[in-house]
C-alpha cells in the first residue's frame, strides 16, 4: 500500500502504465475519506496548451525511482473522466470515475464524498 506521505513526494513525476508507457505527469492525490489512504491520482495529459487532469486509481500502483506505475493501460486512462487544470472533481461526478474503472462507489452514510484532494 502506498502511503499518503510517500506519494506526495512523487508529484510532477511521470505516471506510466503496466507496459512502462508514459501516460502523463502526476498532479494531485485524492484519498478515500473513510480510510485517509491514497485512492486516486490526477494525471496531467494532453497537449502543452490544452492540458487536462484525468483520474486513475492507485490500487496496485508501484512507485519507482522516477515514476509511478499504475495498473491501468495508457489508452484507458487517456479516455477517463477528467477535469480542467484549475477545476476540482464535482461531488456528483465521483461515481462516474469509479464506474469507469469498474470500481465500487461507496459514499459516506450521510452522502459524504468518497474522495478528498490532498
Amino acid at each position: 500500500m502506498i502511503r499518503a506521505a510517500e506519494i506526495r513526494e512523487w508529484r510532477n513525476q511521470n505516471v506510466v502504465d503496466p507496459e512502462g508507457r508514459k501516460i502523463g505527469v502526476l498532479e494531485a492525490i485524492y484519498v478515500d475519506t473513510t480510510t485517509d489512504e491514497p485512492a486516486m491520482a490526477t494525471v496531467r495529459i494532453g497537449l502543452p496548451t490544452r492540458h487536462q487532469l484525468a483520474f486513475v486509481p492507485l490500487d496496485r500502483a508501484i512507485v519507482g525511482p522516477d515514476y509511478v506505475k499504475v495498473a491501468y493501460d495508457k489508452a484507458l486512462v487517456k479516455k477517463a473522466p477528467s477535469v480542467g487544470m484549475d477545476d476540482i472533481l464535482p461531488a456528483g461526478a465521483e461515481e462516474e470515475v469509479f464506474t469507469y474503472y469498474g470500481l465500487t462507489y461507496e459514499p459516506g452514510t450521510g452522502g459524504e464524498r468518497q474522495l478528498a484532494r490532498r
